[in-house]
């Protein structure tokens, strides 16, 4: 019988199943600065002290829309709100803003700080984008891998209790991809643990999975279909700890954990459709 350390490193090392993964992060950075250099956007505005603490617009075409709030994955240890400037167009197109939040890396951060790195973002959009023109009270937030976690935590925040100025539905709803929402096999996984530094414990208190919602929030969830049977299982969890708000499930057979965002910037794919319905609806 296979020992955790060794099956939960081998289910979660998602670039170790993806031989051409430096091709995709290449090609991300590539079309990213594409879309920074030829599209209107607000850089590196600070919503916290530390000098991570930063986040990116890209306004919408037409004002008083909603807002989309994505955060990036990479194992809470790399990659960059940059990354993903790439899905911006397609929903700035739409009539939907964009917001991409950086934070603090592990080993430089813990995933709690991490967690309050992205309420402070969260609670600075809500408090500064309406000079943006940009409608507070249409919050969508969406995240993938390590993202999902976060945006995940973010839904399940209790939000008049951080700030007494804060509406208990401040997310009006959700997008959840190749996410990761119960932490206890992460002690296990070697290659990632040893930045992340997560106990059991530790790992079960940081697990949106095993929390209730602070409110009603509808949300989606999607997964490739090419990714491993723990991502597939943390997508199903989710879906059923929270089904009273699960919309549907956007099945991406032929994606795996990486190109599952090339999904988010194709305007014919099933998840662009969905989450452009889904923030409609808000």
């Amino acid at each position: 019988m296979q020992n955790p350390s060794e099956y939960y490193s081998q289910q979660y090392n998602a670039r170790a199943s993806i031989p051409d993964h430096p091709y995709i992060f290449t090609r991300w950075v590539n079309q990213s600065t594409l879309v920074r250099r030829t599209n209107a956007g607000l850089f590196d505005l600070m919503y916290g002290e530390k000098l991570e603490e930063r986040l990116d617009i890209f306004p919408a075409r037409t004002g008083g829309g909603p807002l989309l709030v994505f955060i990036h994955g990479g194992w809470w240890r790399s990659l960059d709100k940059f990354d993903f400037s790439m899905i911006a167009p397609g929903f700035t197109s739409a009539g939907i803003n964009v917001a991409l939040t950086n934070y603090t890396l592990a080993p430089g951060a813990d995933i709690e700080e991490i967690v309050q790195q992205q309420l402070r973002a969260v609670a600075w959009l809500y408090r500064n984008v309406e000079k943006y023109d940009i409608d507070p009270q249409r919050i969508v937030i969406a995240g993938h891998s390590a993202g999902a976690h976060l945006a995940a935590m973010m839904m399940a925040a209790q939000w008049p209790t951080y700030a007494d100025d804060l509406p208990p539905d401040l997310i009006k709803a959700g997008v959840l991809t190749s996410g990761l929402y119960d932490l206890t096999p992460v002690p296990h996984a070697e290659f990632v643990n040893v930045d992340l530094k997560l106990t059991q414990e530790r790992a079960l208190a940081l697990s949106p999975g095993f929390m209730p919602q602070s409110h009603a929030t509808p949300f989606i969830t999607a997964v490739g279909g090419l990714e491993s049977d723990e991502f597939k299982r943390q997508n199903s969890l989710i879906a059923s700890a929270w089904k009273s708000q699960h919309r549907t499930d956007i099945p991406l057979p032929e994606a795996n954990h990486l190109t599952i965002c090339d999904a988010l910037t194709d305007r014919e794919s099933p998840l662009f459709k969905a989450m452009l319905e889904l923030v409609a609806g808000v």
